[in-house]
């Protein structure tokens, strides 16, 4: 038995009935990453073998003591370096907080380590996660699995390859911008962009203005992701807006009838947006499994001006972003440290009036009736999880996709903004590999809230497909 081969849920299931211990489980571990990662770069802040296994050691003591902490008992687990973890530093990928140990974890952190999970290390990210190429000032860049001359996407790109692999069993991510999304596709996993407000954020000293980002589980399995967000979610009075429950009706069976299941095709959104040559080909190829899962397929509209709802984007992102990192700005030493893209955010934000956000909130408001016009005719919509296929590591960013120039750090990525705006449901799958070898993926979008549903209809769609136990080579 190949124990980092194994998904997250048999692993679990092997370590409570004893099959292994956890141990045996950290050392496997431990091994790959030592043999793998240093081609990759996916895993950051390695705690120290001996201590590493040591908790591990106390883990097994725990079950020979009948206790069980959870279903992530003696797991190990990489934490994104976005999410705030007291025993590791937590850099944001930027070299103002190299050594920076926040005073407590993250409501998610605190919830995996109750769960029983240990936390071995962090994922890189790109800094402070803005833009979907993982590479940093910090670290450097993280490699993807499939071909290590291509990025592994971001802001969760350290995760996705860390999962590709098979340095981690299961990973949490976060998404503002695609960033669950778009690692996923890139490395032949699964990311779950799950409701705003269904997995709590913070502790922050702001918590009632962004409703534009989330953290979220990524996995190699839609049964592993689901089990990872009953973990994560669940309401959290520090988390004022986020929503009732407890997590655990995602931990129940997933099996469900697609058949006569309307979905809607959005490809380039009305011609919208532009796309390298091959990735719509390649997604719509792929939704021919629909069809044998007896699910109908057709193309959908949105009937909105997208440029409205791109300039909406970018004005809230920009506020956004800034109330984050704006007083890193005001610093004339600490602006020094920030990347190009960071500083456009902050002086964007810097030139916006109040009517300019209430302007973008309308937008966006506008918006949301008109998608919900659309769910009246699908009950998921999809779209490819990126308009350009893995590029090159040394790139910072595509400049330029089909003969149109892309005028911000972030535009290549645009067809990630109708479900970021809206903190919609979706769950990126594969949907299989260029000429060249590179994975891509898409986003199977949910109604709001409908998170379960979207679980449901994903596990369906790995069940029709082979691309996930497509393994890169860098993982035999």
């Amino acid at each position: 038995m190949n124990i980092i081969e194994l998904s997250a849920v048999s692993l679990s299931e092997g370590i409570r009935s004893r099959l292994f211990s956890c141990r045996e489980v950290m050392i496997a571990f431990l091994d790959r990453i030592e043999k793998v990662n240093p081609k990759i770069n996916a895993i950051v802040s390695l705690r120290g073998r001996e201590d590493l296994i040591a908790e591990a050691e106390e883990r097994d003591r725990e079950l020979d003591q009948g206790m069980c902490r959870g279903w992530l008992h003696g797991v190990p687990q990489a934490v994104k370096d976005l999410a705030a973890t007291r025993r590791i530093p937590t850099t944001l990928g930027s070299p103002i907080f190299r050594e920076f140990r926040p005073p407590e974890n993250s409501i998610m952190v605190d919830r995996l380590v109750e769960a029983g999970a240990i936390v071995i290390g962090k994922t890189n990210t790109p800094e402070f996660g803005l833009g979907s190429h993982t590479y940093n000032p910090v670290f450097g860049a993280t490699r993807n699995p499939y071909d290590t001359t291509k990025t592994a996407g971001g802001s969760s790109g350290g995760a996705a390859a860390a999962l590709a692999a098979r340095l981690i069993p299961v990973a949490d991510g976060s998404d503002m911008m695609g960033s669950l999304r778009n690692p996923a596709g890139y490395n032949n996993v699964i990311g779950f962009r799950p409701s705003y407000g269904r997995v709590p954020s913070g502790p922050a000293p702001e918590i009632f203005l962004d409703a534009m980002a989330t953290d979220g589980p990524m996995g190699r399995s839609v049964r592993d992701v689901a089990m990872l967000l009953s973990v994560q979610a669940g309401y959290d009075a520090r988390a004022p807006q986020s929503l009732d429950g407890n997590g655990s009706e995602f931990t129940g069976a997933l099996d469900a009838d697609m058949k006569g299941k309307r979905i809607g095709w959005l490809g380039d959104l009305d011609g919208h947006l532009p796309f390298e040559d091959g990735v719509l080909e390649l997604c719509h190829g792929a939704l021919g499994v629909f069809d044998t899962m007896g699910a109908k397929v057709e193309p959908a509209s949105t009937g909105f001006d997208l440029e409205s709802v791109w300039r909406a984007w970018v004005t809230l992102r920009h506020w956004r972003v800034s109330g984050r990192i704006g007083p890193l700005y005001d610093d004339p030493e600490k602006r020094k440290l920030l990347k190009p893209e960071a500083i456009w955010e902050v002086e964007g934000a810097k030139a916006l009036a109040l009517d300019d956000i209430q302007a973008a909130s309308g937008v966006r408001s506008a918006f949301h009736r008109a998608m919900l016009r659309l769910f009246e005719k699908h009950d998921f919509l999809i779209l490819p999880s990126a308009q350009v296929f893995p590029f090159d590591v040394n790139l910072d960013w595509p400049k330029e996709i089909a003969g149109r120039k892309m005028d911000t750090y972030h535009r290549w990525m645009e067809v990630v903004v109708p479900v970021s705006l809206l903190g919609l449901p979706t769950i990126a799958m594969p949907a299989g590999f260029s000429q060249g070898g590179l994975p891509m993926g898409i986003p199977i979008i949910g109604r709001p809230r409908a998170d379960l549903e979207v679980l449901q209809i994903a596990q369906a769609f790995e069940r029709a497909t082979h691309w996930l136990p497509h393994k890169p080579a860098i993982a035999d």
